[in-house]
């Protein structure tokens, strides 16, 4: 036989696998570089609501350790209005390739595509949810010399003199708003509810005596707290929070409420299963890293990892509430 064969019996099994098993390998190369890569380059961070506020805390923080896990940059960009839907909206409109995630704060993003008056065509199915990473609960406060010395003191005199007595919130159906609402319903009160961009419009109207009550989220004022320009009057919390041990819950000055805010991570809908997962995966290893944690804690914030299915329930299952009670 010639030691030029071009008969097909002259190659064996093994390089013809061989062969198939590059050439799959190829066209994979071709027809997804960037999964392939990823990450190639910056990757944006949206926080839908402006600086200094909890969510902008929080994502600082986790841009910081996720660079590290990633090895690229992770910018932060606030994106702040419309009761958070310029962030999110941003975020929806994004190119699904693992450059752009943003913030999903639950309950306030419902507001957008369940009350009808706003008429976005976005919903929880714009995105891709990817994690969830922390609960920051509820309070009310007011600057250190303001005459209320406890919950029980506004809730009397919004009996006396119903809508005189003005707290903040941010947007309809926010997590803030949604306990004020659940407090009146409760106590039989109306109060004025004052919406803000951000918490440090909000502190910066309590402390300067625009509004009496501010409503917030304990990371957000546990540092003027600990500075006693700010005293909160209590915790919209399960238990008390180890980070303001001193401040009771409102079930124990008893009044049956218990609210948060849920912080998760997102990127567009149409997201790549393989980027998807190498952000899932960057994201458990930085945020259950003892480093991580450690950060968290020193800014009052209490990670609660929440992925995958379970989160997309956990979502769902909070839409399906916040519908309810809004009567939307």
């Amino acid at each position: 036989m010639s030691a030029l064969c071009m008969s097909a019996r002259c190659f064996s099994a093994r390089p013809l696998r061989a062969i198939a098993a590059a050439l799959a390998l190829l066209v994979f190369a071709v027809a997804s570089p960037a999964t392939a890569q990823y990450p190639e380059r910056n990757i944006t961070l949206i926080v839908p609501y402006g600086a200094g506020g909890g969510t902008d805390i929080t994502a600082r923080m986790l841009a910081k350790d996720l660079e590290a896990v990633l090895g690229k940059p992770v910018t932060v960009e606030n994106r702040a209005g419309g009761g958070g839907w310029v962030g999110w909206g941003a975020l929806a409109k994004a190119a699904p390739d693992g450059y752009t995630i943003g913030y999903l704060n639950v309950p306030s993003m419902y507001a957008g595509y369940l009350d009808r008056q706003y008429n976005r065509s976005e919903t929880l199915d714009s995105f891709t949810p990817l994690m969830n990473h922390v609960l920051d609960y509820n309070v009310w406060a007011v600057k250190a010399d303001s005459p209320f010395k406890s919950v029980k003191d506004i809730v009397e005199a919004a009996k006396k003199t119903p809508e005189t007595i003005s707290i903040s919130a941010f947007g309809a159906g926010s997590d803030d708003h949604l306990a004020i609402l659940s407090m009146q319903k409760e106590n039989g009160i109306k109060l004025i509810t004052v919406h803000h961009k951000s918490t440090a419009d909000a502190k910066t109207g309590a402390l300067g005596g625009h509004i009496q009550v501010l409503g917030a989220n304990i990371s957000e004022v546990a540092e003027e707290a600990r500075a006693g320009t700010i005293r909160i009057l209590g915790v919209m919390a399960p238990e008390r929070s180890p980070f303001l041990p001193d401040v009771p819950t409102f079930k124990e000055l008893g009044f049956n409420q218990v609210w948060s805010v849920s912080r998760g991570i997102a990127a567009p809908a149409g997201l790549p299963k393989t980027v998807q997962d190498m952000l899932n995966a960057a994201l458990e290893k930085t945020l259950t890293s003892a480093e991580h944690q450690k950060k968290a804690r020193q800014l009052s914030l209490e990670p609660r990892v929440i992925k995958g299915d379970e989160y997309k329930k956990f979502l769902k299952d909070n839409e399906v509430s916040t519908k309810a009670l809004m009567g939307w």
